[in-house]
């Protein structure tokens, strides 16, 4: 019989895999009827009051900020416009399952860093992962159906957009463990937001806007779900279970969008895609399972 804390985590991870999975196809809808720089800061004004709700118990100081604020610039202005801009340029499936490939960059940047050493298995893994996108740019034979909507900037974007965020996970590993995690995640929001304003703005008064309610929903619910909700519950997994549980989510989440984009999307999943969503997941868990030591 499941015991009520394994109930718990498993629903955690569940919810969790459901709400980011869906973040991809929603996005892509939200554009329908707003520019992507918009989307983007009306997420994030939407996230700032249940961040900073969240982060009640935590203290940031001053000498913090100017490390937070280039964070927030690199993670959230950079890496969040850059994956609105990559959902944009792709179809939702191969947008869910390039997000997928944070995990494979924050290895290579806790290498750099944090002078993590990476293991034959996880470079046999980042070669698989990084083959299995090549797979999945191309649209090689039958996969080419799925790809159809798909450009190179597209797929630039979204590799941009998850070396962005990688960085920001890796380099705020020391910021978090001395200030908290929600203290540090809701002043780079707020920071990220700042410096995409401008461009916000511009956007703005240089494209025709018509915000619909859809439009408008989308936005809230990556502000309050996939940002704040999932923060929380992300922060839940990672002080109650082992890394290595946690991180299965990141198997979850692009299979949800795979699915639900191609339900929304009428997005055909070729034996090109399949094969390389394959090896992208299969990279990852060699990248990101346990070793014999840890």
């Amino acid at each position: 019989v499941m015991g009520l804390g394994t109930a718990i985590t498993v629903s955690a991870i569940a919810v969790l895999a459901v709400i980011w999975g869906l973040s991809i196809p929603l996005t892509k809808l939200g554009l329908d009827s707003l520019p992507p720089m918009t989307l983007t800061a009306l997420r994030f004004v939407t996230a700032l009051p249940p961040l900073f709700l969240l982060s009640l118990r935590s203290r940031l100081p001053m000498r913090a900020l100017p490390r937070v604020a280039l964070l927030g610039v690199i993670g959230i202005s950079i890496g969040q416009v850059a994956q609105t801009l990559g959902i944009e340029g792709t179809s939702a499936s191969v947008g869910a399952i390039l997000s997928a490939t944070i995990p494979v960059f924050v290895v290579v940047f806790a290498a750099l860093r944090l002078r993590q050493r990476v293991t034959l298995r996880q470079m046999f893994g980042l070669l698989g992962a990084f083959a299995g996108i090549a797979l999945v740019a191309s649209g090689a034979g039958d996969g080419a159906a799925v790809a159809a909507p798909t450009s190179v900037e597209g797929i630039a974007w979204m590799l941009v957009s998850s070396i962005a965020i990688a960085f920001y996970y890796v380099w705020s590993v020391e910021l978090t463990r001395d200030y908290g995690t929600p203290a540090v995640a809701a002043w780079s929001t707020l920071f990220g937001l700042i410096a995409l304003s401008p461009w916000a703005i511009a956007e703005m008064t240089r494209v025709p806007i018509h915000p619909t309610v859809e439009g408008l929903a989308v936005a809230a619910y990556l502000g309050v779900f996939v940002t704040a909700v999932g923060l929380y519950l992300w922060l839940h997994l990672l002080r109650t279970v082992a890394a290595v549980v946690a991180t299965s989510v990141q198997y979850l989440h692009p299979i949800i969008g795979i699915v639900v984009g191609s339900a929304m999307f009428g997005d055909r999943l070729g034996g090109a895609f399949a094969f390389g969503v394959a090896l992208i997941l299969g990279g990852l868990g060699l990248v990101v399972a346990p070793g014999r030591r840890s």
